[in-house]
């Protein structure tokens, strides 16, 4: 009997995959692509709207939204790689991708994703040096050295996945046409369609996993240890608040992007995790970016200050 992830086996051809459809009710089909058409306008619509503030404002010209806008961006590209795709097979068409555009998929996502990551550590090494060291803040963290940080992120991601993916994408693959039980191209969903040994490709994924999840949050864990040891010591309750509102937004998303992804990544490979995994991508692919927004917005005094005033300035424009 036949893999339930193999189509027909017996075509020759260049390897190519199709989408595991999330379900084959055509009144469901309806329903899922309005939430996720949705669910991406306003993913688009809030980050946009952080990237703009933080460029119109001047008071927000500092390496902290600086880096925020960045990370805005990045969840902009990050989930168009996947969306656009995904809702254009979620009616059951399974419009077979080519191997390489499956890799290319792979490729973007997981270098936006590993740059997201250590963008988050950035930020928190961001806010050590503000409440830590607040002297020499403008000092450490200049314009140069926050582009040059930024563009290490990327660049670091960048090495890491494109390795990852020309290891996974030269494996042998049983079949022309196969089924992966997912919505995008991720390298642990492929690798199980893989028909030679991966024992390497999983230990070399493992590792990246590493590199790009568990280092980033040590670097995190040492910083927020260093701010939560300088707040405790600050004298005023009004001033501890202050320290703290800079961070929290931050730690928020920390725990939501990292948790998901370590337990993706990160945790030993079984037949019964592929549904796990597809419901977790769910998450960091449409939860984490529409919350980021909201999370900075809503608890950040200066993100709202500067929403008021622009929103001031229009309805002033609107009446004259």
């Amino acid at each position: 009997m036949s893999s339930p992830n193999i189509l027909h086996l017996n075509q020759s051809g260049p390897t190519e995959f199709v989408f595991r459809v999330f379900t084959t009710s055509p009144r469901i089909q309806a329903l899922l692509f309005c939430f996720f058409l949705l669910l991406y306008v306003m993913i688009l619509c809030g980050n946009t709207t952080i990237i703009c503030i933080v460029c119109i404002h001047s008071s927000l010209h500092t390496p902290m939204y600086f880096f925020l806008s960045n990370l805005s961006f990045l969840e902009i590209c990050y989930t168009t790689t996947v969306v656009p795709l995904m809702l254009s097979n979620i009616f059951g068409a399974q419009k077979p991708i080519p191997l390489a555009g499956c890799s290319a998929q792979m490729f973007i996502f997981l270098t936006l994703g590993g740059a997201d990551c250590f963008l988050l550590a950035i930020m928190a090494y961001d806010r050590y040096v503000a409440i830590c060291h607040p002297l020499h803040y403008t000092l450490i963290m200049t314009q140069k050295r926050c582009t040059q940080l930024v563009v290490g992120a990327m660049c670091l991601a960048l090495l890491l996945d494109l390795q990852l993916t020309v290891l996974i994408c030269t494996l042998p693959f049983c079949g022309h046409i196969l089924e992966i039980n997912h919505f995008l191209c991720d390298a642990p969903p492929v690798l199980r369609l893989a028909c030679g040994d991966i024992k390497i490709h999983q230990a070399i994924l493992f590792m990246v996993g590493t590199l790009v999840l568990t280092v980033p949050f040590l670097l995190i864990s040492i910083s927020y240890i260093f701010i939560a040891n300088t707040i405790l010591r600050i004298q005023s309750a009004e001033g501890r608040q202050r320290a703290f509102s800079t961070c929290s937004s931050h730690l928020s998303v920390v725990l939501l992007q990292y948790g998901c992804s370590s337990l993706v990544y990160m945790r030993p490979r079984s037949s019964t995790s592929e549904d796990e995994d597809r419901h977790l991508a769910l998450v960091y692919t449409f939860v984490i970016p529409l919350l980021n927004p909201l999370i900075y917005t809503l608890r950040n005094k200066d993100v709202k200050d500067a929403l008021k005033k622009s929103m001031s300035c229009k309805r002033a424009s609107e009446i004259q």
